[in-house]
């Protein structure tokens, strides 16, 4: 049994956004299908930290969902700035337990004991944000990180932290949620978000004890990278 992780799936079945008009992006779910085959199995787990489905609400997300189901293995999965039909956690596992997906969980104030290890995490927000919300925004980020962290605490196994957006880049930082991650010993961090040219700016060394990786679809040639074996 592994633990995988890949971000920024962008299905779009069942809603009008083709994302063949970006680069790299052409015939992305026939790509992320077959590589997705090639490399998980029943027993694996698959994290999804964001950007899952273009859909605006729960009901259209439907078929997106569909098609996750029917991949091999188990698939965790977070909120990403794009997730627009996120809804609260009882709506989610509602929305689960009608449609009979039984492969789906989701990561919101909570953590899964997976492969050896145990998988938290929130959405994070960006490191640029210089509105008057976004002090508030970060806040709460860092809280749903703390108490997602705590739960993985309890598992008694390592936790390796999954956000959304990157909390570090080779030029800018999100202090808080670095500062979150820190003082709560994490020494291993997966984030989504950096597409075409800002992959370049990607941080994907050891800061603070940490280990970042980037692994957002299109950065990984959409093949869910292996993180545990």
């Amino acid at each position: 049994m592994s633990l995988f992780a890949i971000g920024d799936t962008h299905l779009s079945t069942g809603a009008d956004k083709p994302m063949d008009i970006f680069g790299g992006w052409q015939d992305h779910m026939e790509r992320l299908e077959k590589n997705w085959r090639a490399v998980v199995g029943p027993d694996d787990t698959v994290v999804i930290p964001g950007d899952i489905s273009w859909a605006m609400r729960l009901s259209e997300a439907k078929s997106d969902f569909e098609f996750l189901e029917s991949l091999p293995g188990k698939k965790i999965i977070g909120k990403g700035n794009h997730d627009y039909w996120w809804q609260t956690m009882r709506k989610l596992e509602t929305f689960l337990e009608e449609n009979n997906f039984k492969t789906i969980s989701f990561l919101f104030n909570n953590a899964y004991a997976a492969e050896g290890v145990a998988v938290c995490g929130s959405r994070g927000w960006f490191f640029d944000d210089d509105s008057p919300e976004s002090e508030l925004v970060i806040q709460r980020e860092c809280g749903r990180i703390r108490t997602s962290i705590a739960a993985a605490k309890e598992t008694g196994l390592p936790p390796i932290v999954f956000l959304h957006y990157p909390p570090i880049t080779r030029d800018r930082m999100c202090e808080p949620i670095m500062e979150v991650l820190v003082e709560s010993g994490i020494d291993r961090c997966c984030y989504a978000h950096l597409h075409g040219a800002a992959i370049d700016y990607a941080f994907r060394e050891e800061y603070e004890g940490i280990k970042f990786d980037l692994v957002s679809a299109d950065s990984l040639g959409f093949v869910p990278k292996l993180l545990v074996q």
